[in-house]
């Protein structure tokens, strides 16, 4: 790993920065792709001088992914985008987006490509996201032959979005609303160890083609999460159970919002399971132990 060039689009983000923070400490020579490198330069300080290379990219802009990817063994797709605005849309992003970079990849000649999914990516879904995803997996895998694609479920680990959004609404709400009765699955995993499995994958080429679901080491239902949460934070709070037809009139309601805090789509996504299912690979066949939630929790919520 020390003698090769990976590109990481996404690279400042939640997942995308340790992505990068491991790539470093193998001594891997980075170009981290992203739309403001002004914003990135923290990155910087991962590797030695001259590791880290920071290079405007836009997904949706191939002519920059093209220079990204410049001389790149390998590419790591790590941009998530949760909220559609404007022209950037999950399909922009997550479908034509993914396309450009699987294609500019081939054309630099890269050996690897890392195209990061999520879990329960179909098609065919009447999510939009869940959607968008699945489709970018076809695109990617028609564009890239020998790409590896990572699910990975909840990714939870400090400055994460989910268990920081428990966090403060259990400190200051009286109560705490459910989605339904609560009794959504899911499998939070580690950042640390999606990143680690990034590492693990590019430095194993039996991974090539391979397709990896990311989970924790157990499940929990969404009330459980909460539960853990407020255990954390040591407050009591009532858990009120909410039907989903109520979470769909409010977040249509704000669609009109610059920024709602809540889409139709997120609530659609927290009426199905979001766990690992069926005979797949897992962080296990990569070398990776999964760490539980209960061990991560305490170091960054209080």
């Amino acid at each position: 790993m020390a003698s090769k060039r990976v590109t990481v689009f996404g690279g400042s983000g939640f997942l995308g920065r340790r992505i990068v923070k491991c790539l470093a400490a193998e001594g891997t020579e980075v170009c981290v792709g992203v739309r403001h490198p002004e914003r990135a330069s923290f990155l910087q300080r991962f590797g030695r001088d001259g590791q880290i290379e920071l290079a405007h990219a836009d997904v949706w802009d191939e002519s920059t992914v093209a220079q990204a990817v410049k001389r790149s063994d390998s590419v790591i797709n790590a941009v998530g985008h949760y909220v559609e605005k404007g022209p950037a849309t999950f399909d922009a992003i997550h479908g034509q987006g993914a396309l450009h970079v699987a294609r500019q990849a081939r054309q630099a000649g890269a050996d690897r490509l890392i195209h990061i999914s999520g879990l329960g990516a179909d098609p065919a879904s009447d999510s939009p996201y869940v959607r968008a995803r699945g489709i970018g997996e076809v695109l990617v895998g028609e564009a890239f032959e020998g790409v590896t694609i990572l699910r990975p479920g909840v990714i939870f680990g400090a400055g994460d979005s989910f268990f920081n959004t428990l966090a403060g609404m259990a400190r200051q709400a009286p109560v705490l609303p459910l989605f339904g009765r609560g009794r959504t699955k899911l499998q939070p995993v580690f950042v640390g160890n999606v990143a680690e499995a990034c590492v693990k994958v590019l430095a194993d080429p039996s991974t090539k083609g391979e397709v990896y679901e990311l989970g924790g080491p157990r499940v929990y239902t969404y009330k459980a999460l909460v539960r853990l949460v407020l255990e954390q934070v040591d407050r009591r709070r009532a858990l009120v159970p909410i039907p989903f037809l109520v979470w769909d009139t409010l977040a249509a309601f704000m669609a009109v919002l610059p920024n709602p805090p809540l889409t139709r789509d997120q609530v659609k996504l927290m009426k199905r399971d979001n766990v690992i299912e069926g005979t797949v690979s897992t962080l296990e066949d990569l070398g990776v132990a999964p760490v539980a939630v209960e061990e991560i929790l305490p170091t960054y919520i209080e």
